[in-house]
């Protein structure tokens, strides 16, 4: 019979509704036509002349900016959804709100090399990136109109992968919280103001114990399927000692998420070959404005996470309706199945 799950952090429900299918092969990939890029890819090494000039990269001794030699690359968006300059002015229109679309769309180009694969990436180029959006949250973190920074992967054309097949993310500096991860600060602050625990603390705590979810915990993360799963083979990856902000990590710790970040993907790789996924990070917002009643337990209450959610399903008229998804297969299988997968 299918269960109906509450997310314990936003109150979300979701439908487990494994009579629908259940095991990897399953699943057909959802394939739509994509267009070739028609010229050379402007993210490889030498092509450095087909993007905009880069706002960071972390480079070999000796080379020049905006030429061969980097090893991660940051370039603003040619088709930025919010713009750096200007200011927020904020007004009402009738009963409206209105602000100006001041923010940041950058491009992290994640390897010279021309490769679509995250997880096929060495460590070592994994842990470069890593550093390069510690990097980028940290400079932005300076401009007070910012309130945000997502960093998000999209990987396949159903993914939003787009046509150049180039491993590559993105971010995006707001200046509001967006609605989603508002939805986890309030609920985190609420169980903190029960409890006086995190209650990411807490899950993380119950599923190392039970290990129904739990993919594998290792270097100081724990990689599981979270409880209210909406996505078949969804995955988080959260530290297991409580930090709120990602950009505040310790070097030795991007190594090892740089280990589990790339075992995750590869797990899923070789699961659901060459799957379509979105990554997302959630991380604390910026504090550079105190507010009174405001981030008061923050430090306490937030913990940082990566959402990996594979696309396998469609979203579709009842989840547009509701607010439920419907996930076919349970978190504890999907579990399982993940953790038969060896890298």
């Amino acid at each position: 019979m299918p269960q109906l799950r509450k997310d314990p952090i936003i109150g979300r429900w979701v439908i487990i509704a494994t009579e629908r299918a259940g095991r990897p092969n399953d699943y057909k990939l959802i394939k739509e036509k994509q267009r070739p890029w028609p010229g050379p890819c402007p993210f490889c090494e030498h092509n450095e002349q087909h993007t905009p000039p880069e706002i960071f990269a972390i480079r070999k001794p000796n080379s020049k900016p905006n030429k061969p030699g980097w090893n991660v690359r940051v370039v603003p968006s040619i088709a930025p959804m919010l713009e750096k300059e200007g200011e927020l002015d904020r007004q009402g229109v009738g009963m409206y709100d209105v602000i100006n679309g001041v923010g940041a769309h950058e491009i992290i180009v994640e390897t010279p090399e021309h490769t679509s694969n995250f997880a096929e990436l060495p460590i070592g180029q994994v842990e470069s990136i890593i550093k390069t959006y510690i990097a980028r949250i940290t400079e932005l973190q300076k401009d007070e109109r910012l309130k945000y920074v997502l960093l998000f992967k999209n990987y396949g054309w159903i993914a939003g992968g787009g046509r150049i097949e180039h491993a590559r993310s993105q971010l995006m500096a707001m200046p509001v919280n967006p609605k989603r991860v508002k939805e986890e600060l309030n609920g985190a602050r609420q169980y903190f103001d029960y409890k006086e625990r995190c209650i990411f603390c807490d899950i993380i705590k119950q599923e190392l114990k039970s290990g129904e979810r739990l993919i594998t915990e290792q270097d100081g993360f724990a990689i599981l399927a979270p409880f209210a799963s909406r996505f078949p083979f969804e995955m988080w990856i959260l530290p297991t000692k409580h930090s709120c902000d990602f950009h505040k990590m310790e070097e030795a710790q991007t190594k090892q998420l740089a280990k589990v970040l790339k075992l995750a993907l590869l797990k899923l790789s070789r699961l659901i070959k060459d799957v379509p996924y979105n990554f997302v990070l959630h991380t604390a917002p910026f504090r550079t404005k105190a507010k009174t009643g405001y981030w008061t337990t923050i430090e306490r209450d937030y913990h940082w996470h990566i959402e990996i959610i594979p696309r396998l399903t469609r979203v579709a008229g009842f989840e547009w309706g509701t607010g439920f998804y419907i996930n076919s297969t349970s978190p504890e299988d999907a579990a399982k199945f993940l953790r038969e997968i060896k890298p």
